[in-house]
């Protein structure tokens, strides 16, 4: 075998290779005399066929087998021989030849661009912080109160917070339009269900009241028959119900999961599970700025095969997704453009990430592993099940052992970097602005 190496751009190369003939002959010689001892042919008995005859029977197929395993060993022998990191799959390529000359072929690839780590000494890094106290406990004990509420017929104007069925039918100069009509319709005021226009107009009617209410919709409307145009709605209030929130008692507290209905009880589970959440978002926001520290300190060109592959997984992640909720992916166009930059910084992160944990020896250890998978159990009502679920197949530990190497990263990135903490707001943290 001859292998010839170019060097097409930074990270693409190509391998010219050619295979002497005599090679591949024997071996499809070889493999059609085994064919051969027990081949079916119409007019012989197995195995008793000529081997003229079983060449033009499976001849063909054998030489397509030969071909392309010699393709993928030769390949593989000249990229160990070139001591070449072979980045994504190569695209082959026969080489016309002369009628009994070797057999060539040509494998253009990408390799795993060199990474030069850069320096972390002194970058500036901010560490959210926030302590969870009675005021905090008490917003999530109205967010989950708000999550239990029922609503009560009243008999008053409707008002911003209240719930309304009504029947509409919307008309554009006169004419009635394509979903712009319906009846029994519910949705609660104030909550941006509706336009504001439509939701100002309900505002102050009472059950059995029909008004016109003028609606313009937004240029930017997502209904393209409509945006921009100017919409008048007849509008009969059937129900207003207010809402009416539990309070916080006994019940309340046994809906929660406290048997006996302590409220104390409750609002230190409350408590210790917000602290869970706040520790594990804080955590969070200070690896994502720790991560793309190393990114922005180390700039390397990436593999477009590696970015393409990424590409493909976050479609695929993306229409299982969808599958999951009962949509079917070949309704929702996908786009893989809307993917790339999402997976660039993945493939950045993951070489980068890999030469940092080479160089800092900072792979995770067992108890690290065992401490998140105990810590991920937590938020399960039988940890010890979840743990055991974990530990019965090494490839379940995959996850906590990559964010065990994660925070490994993420301290070795604190401990070189300037670091500043800084207050957040709990609004702001928990994504409830």
């Amino acid at each position: 075998m001859q292998a010839q190496l170019e060097t097409l751009s930074a990270l693409e190369r190509r391998l010219s290779i050619a295979v002497p003939r005599e090679e591949i002959s024997k071996q499809v010689d070889a493999r059609l005399k085994r064919v051969a001892k027990t081949a079916k042919i119409d007019g012989f008995r197995p195995g008793k066929a000529p081997l003229k005859v079983v060449f033009q029977t499976y001849g063909f197929r054998i030489q397509e087998e030969v071909l392309g395993e010699t393709v993928e060993r030769s390949f593989g022998e000249a990229v160990v021989a070139q001591n070449l990191q072979v980045a994504g799959y190569p695209r082959f390529e026969p080489k016309e030849t002369a009628e009994g000359g070797d057999f060539e072929f040509a494998a253009t690839f990408e390799v795993y661009p060199e990474v030069q780590l850069g320096d972390l000494t002194g970058v500036e890094l901010q560490k959210p912080t926030l302590t969870v106290g009675d005021a905090e406990v008490d917003q999530t004990v109205n967010i989950l109160r708000s999550q239990r509420t029922r609503y009560e017929r009243v008999e008053r104007a409707a008002a911003d917070g209240d719930r309304v069925i009504i029947d509409f039918k919307g008309s554009i100069d006169g004419e009635v339009f394509a979903g712009g009509s319906s009846e029994n319709y519910a949705f609660l005021i104030g909550k941006g269900q509706m336009l504001p226009d439509f939701e100002a107009g309900v505002v102050g009617m009472e059950e059995g009241e029909t008004k016109d209410v003028t609606v313009n919709f937004p240029a930017e409307y997502h209904g393209k028959d409509v945006a921009g145009k100017t919409a008048v709605f007849a509008i009969t209030v059937k129900n207003v119900a207010a809402a009416i929130l539990p309070e916080v008692d006994a019940e309340f507290a046994k809906s929660l999961g406290i048997a006996d209905g302590d409220v104390a009880k409750m609002r230190a589970e409350v408590k210790a599970n917000l602290e869970r959440e706040v520790r594990f978002r804080l955590k969070s926001r200070v690896k994502e700025s720790a991560l793309t520290a190393v990114i922005d300190a180390t700039p390397i060109e990436l593999p477009k095969s590696l970015v393409s592959m990424e590409i493909g997984r976050l479609v695929e992640g993306a229409q299982g997704d969808l599958k999951a909720r009962g949509i079917d992916p070949a309704t929702v166009p996908f786009n893989p453009a809307l993917f790339e930059a999402q997976a660039k910084r993945r493939v950045h992160l993951g070489l980068t990430l890999s030469e940092l944990v080479k160089a800092e020896k900072l792979e995770a250890t067992p108890e690290q592993v065992k401490a998140i998978v105990e810590d991920l159990a937590q938020n399960y009502e039988d940890p010890a099940e979840v743990v055991a679920w974990y530990y019965a197949s090494p490839e379940r530990l995959a996850a906590p052992t990559n964010m065990a190497l994660e925070d490994n990263v993420v301290e070795f990135v604190l401990s070189k970097a300037k670091v500043t903490e800084q207050a957040v707001a709990f609004d702001e943290l928990m994504g409830q602005q």
